[in-house]
């Protein structure tokens, strides 16, 4: 998903800053399916105002810059609808964790235990935020629909890192290649 899409995805939920829309994608919905970097958004957000796609207000605020605040126009709207019913891409997965675990038998059997310990925590406390958003209730049904797809997905990585975990510690290949400890 490009920028400009995912600004107006983010702005179709309700007015935002460029920060917000960050943090939106951070720690959102958005966060299990798209990442945003903030060298990405300004310019978005730019180009959707040259468009009128957005609109923009700023605040004064003490002893900084102001705030700008974006606002999804009638016509942003109707380019979010667009963009949605393109024909999708196949989905990429970029993990630095499975990056890593490609050279699991040339790093330390510690070191790549301690991998897969942080990859797992990492997953638990992702889950513990889909719980959280589950109990306070979700917005709309594809709100629904995808933190029980990323739940599944994350417990399914869980699942299959603890029941091959041996492969990658402990196997008979680690220590024929392993860096020295």
């Amino acid at each position: 998903m490009d920028a400009k899409t995912l600004c107006l995805a983010v702005l179709s939920q309700g007015d935002a800053s460029g920060y917000e829309i960050r943090k939106a994608v951070e720690s959102g919905p958005f966060g299990h399916i798209q990442d945003i970097g903030y060298s990405s958004i300004y310019p978005a957000l730019s180009r959707l105002h040259d468009d009128d796609l957005v609109s923009v207000t700023e605040y004064a605020q003490e002893g900084r810059p102001d705030k700008k605040v974006y606002k999804l126009t009638a016509e942003g709207r109707m380019s979010l609808l667009g963009a949605l019913q393109e024909p999708t891409e196949s989905d990429k997965t970029r993990s630095d964790f499975l990056f890593r675990m490609l050279f699991a038998d040339i790093l330390p059997p510690s070191v790549v235990e301690q991998m897969i310990d942080n990859r797992l925590q990492e997953i638990e406390a992702t889950l513990a935020r889909i719980n959280a958003r589950s109990n306070a209730g979700f917005e709309n049904t594809g709100d629904a629909f995808l933190n029980g797809f990323a739940a599944t997905v994350q417990r399914a990585m869980a699942d299959y890192i603890e029941e091959n975990r041996y492969q990658l510690v402990g196997s008979s290949l680690v220590p024929q290649r392993a860096v020295a400890e």
